[in-house]
């Protein structure tokens, strides 16, 4: 019987920090116009990324990336795109490769919620909020990958939510589809394992984001979402940020299909 021999590690030649550095590195967002997608790709510009903002409305795509581009100093393109739409998506790939040649990470942000118990709600509302949430999403991964596997490199980040773990009363639709995100970023982690490319997911709890300013000072809010965060709060935007810089980093090489919670501590009770 053999024994594995431990290799000698010089600690000074460990990366370290610069495992952060996306200097160079392409990151496209869908939804990046609003709320934590926006958040997001200001923390990956931050770190050093290009940014391709995308969003189905061009003018706020636009007004992020300037305010991107004036902050951090670095370029971040506007696009318009339907992720619901596998034509777009084709389009919004072609459009990034041809103005930078190269696309190392994709943030699949863009989401909806529809709200309702499964009484009042119709099969259409339901079969939207999955055509956006779980369609997009997988129209993204499949329409960037073709890229990732050329160059050997990529990293993709499934914006997924707490309620793709536990469960939430009036939130069937929702619930439906970021469990489908869940499984489905822990099937593509596993097909894309050996090829350079990982596929992780964020499951946010409750962000004070445009989708939930609505319902933030409900009774419902108030006693079911964050009376169940231990923090008792909810997130601020730039609290995701940290998080979605690690899964789109050189730091993730060793994580794949994995899920990070970010959630105030809502799913450890």
């Amino acid at each position: 019987m053999t024994s594995t021999v431990l290799p000698e590690v010089d600690l000074k030649s460990l990366p370290g920090v610069r495992q952060f550095d996306l200097t160079g590195h392409v990151a496209i967002i869908t939804g990046g116009s609003k709320g934590l997608g926006a958040a997001i790709a200001a923390g990956l510009a931050s770190a050093g990324a290009t940014t391709v903002i995308v969003s189905r409305g061009l003018d706020e795509a636009t007004a992020v990336a300037k305010e991107i581009t004036a902050g951090f100093g670095k370029p971040s393109i506007p696009i318009s795109a339907d992720v619901t739409d596998p034509d777009s998506v084709k389009q919004m790939v072609e459009q990034v490769m041809a103005q930078t040649g190269r696309i190392d990470i994709l943030i699949n942000s863009a989401g909806i919620n529809i709200r309702g118990s499964i009484a009042d709600l119709t099969y259409e509302e339901f079969q939207q909020v999955q055509k956006t949430n779980v369609d997009g999403t997988w129209l993204a991964c499949k329409a960037v990958l073709p890229h990732m596997k050329k160059a050997k490199y990529g990293r993709i980040v499934n914006i997924a939510s707490t309620l793709g773990v536990v469960g939430l009363a009036n939130r069937t639709p929702y619930n439906a589809s970021k469990g489908a995100v869940v499984t489905m970023t822990r099937g593509l982690g596993l097909e894309l394992a050996q090829l350079g490319v990982t596929c992780n997911a964020l499951c946010p709890g409750p962000f004070l984001t445009p989708m939930n300013v609505p319902i933030a000072d409900s009774e419902d809010a108030k006693k079911n979402i964050i009376g169940a965060v231990a923090m008792e709060r909810w997130g601020t935007l730039n609290e995701i940020q940290g998080a979605a810089i690690l899964l789109s980093s050189p730091a993730a090489s060793y994580m794949t299909g994995s899920l990070i919670t970010v959630d105030g501590g809502w799913t450890a009770r």
